[in-house]
């Protein structure tokens, strides 16, 4: 037989090319991959606020879900277990920590859930999580908070791999105003200032990546924003951009914390202690965007030319 196959005698076999393809997980799942590795961004779940439940108590604001996007992920194979984070629950109004998020997975990575903000009973200062929840407060006459130290921060989040940001502390002498939880793109706002101690504990800017969008969707979208703490009597403090509640008011009529955003894994409001309003708001669930590149495949032999074109441009599967 003549050799017209660029070296190989046969048939000439038509290469057929898979497009790029993304994939988004709203829920826990699984994913059957088709390239040896893939990249992914993984959003877990956010923090519920918390409800301080002291004298005139607000609650922290609870922070965003881990945040990491991760190239070149090894395929551990098909089925793959894909794992969404549910969100934190907040607390009710008499009193309690916020929980912490789920944590979202797929293969080898893993983004940890969102701190719950501070709260009483329990404990004033944010929980740890990917990104840290507010720190809670109480009247600023209570004696705990007449010295002159300043309370523990909402947490450290874990830096290796980084996820996110620490939750807002509250300022010494300040009002009755609470810390915003963390965000992806910032860590959560002091509760009051030295020049303005009943301004709001706005929560954290939740941005993807190195504070901008992301792009995995297909279209800008900003996740993972932090929950505004709860505040006195002063206008209500607002969640960070990428989805964070608003943190609720201790007011004649009162307001609850308000919840994250669903599947962008944003923190939750903090609440106050007001009897039959004040409770907090629960964290956003999280999500999971697998991409994975175009390949080519045939299903015969292939010609020289077309193994050697392949392994030039990096396409060889």
């Amino acid at each position: 037989m003549a050799d017209t196959n660029g070296g190989i005698v046969g048939k000439d076999n038509p290469v057929a090319t898979t497009a790029a393809k993304t994939t988004t997980f709203n829920s826990s799942g699984t994913f059957d991959p088709a390239t040896a590795t893939f990249d992914a961004l993984v959003i877990a779940g956010g923090g519920g606020g918390g409800v301080e439940n002291v004298s005139v108590g607000v609650g922290g604001g609870g922070g965003a879900g881990g945040f990491r996007e991760v190239e070149d992920i090894p395929s551990p194979g098909s089925p793959t277990p894909v794992t969404v984070g549910a969100g934190g629950s907040g607390a009710a109004n008499t009193g309690a920590v916020g929980s912490n998020g789920g944590d979202s997975v797929v293969g080898s990575v893993t983004s940890t859930g969102g701190g719950g903000g501070g709260g009483a009973p329990g404990a004033r200062a944010g929980n740890t999580g990917g990104s840290g929840g507010g720190t809670a407060l109480a009247n600023q006459w209570l004696p705990e908070y007449n010295d002159s130290s300043t309370p523990t921060n909402g947490n450290t989040p874990p830096t290796s791999p980084s996820q996110g940001n620490p939750g807002g502390n509250r300022m010494n002498g300040g009002s009755n105003v609470s810390g915003g939880g963390g965000g992806a793109g910032s860590a959560g706002v002091i509760g009051g200032t030295a020049t303005n101690p009943s301004s709001p504990g706005a929560s954290g800017v939740g941005t993807g990546g190195n504070g901008a969008p992301s792009t995995y969707s297909g279209s800008d979208v900003t996740y993972a924003g932090g929950g505004g703490g709860a505040a006195q009597g002063i206008p209500q403090p607002q969640g960070g951009p990428g989805g964070g509640g608003n943190g609720g008011l201790y007011t004649p009529t009162g307001t609850n914390g308000t919840a994250g955003a669903t599947n962008k894994g944003s923190g939750g409001g903090g609440g106050t202690n007001q009897p039959g309003t004040g409770a907090s708001g629960a964290g956003g669930s999280g999500v999971v965007i697998i991409k994975e590149p175009a390949f080519k495949t045939a299903s015969g032999m292939w010609s020289l030319d077309a193994v050697y074109d392949n392994v030039k441009a990096g396409t060889w599967v």
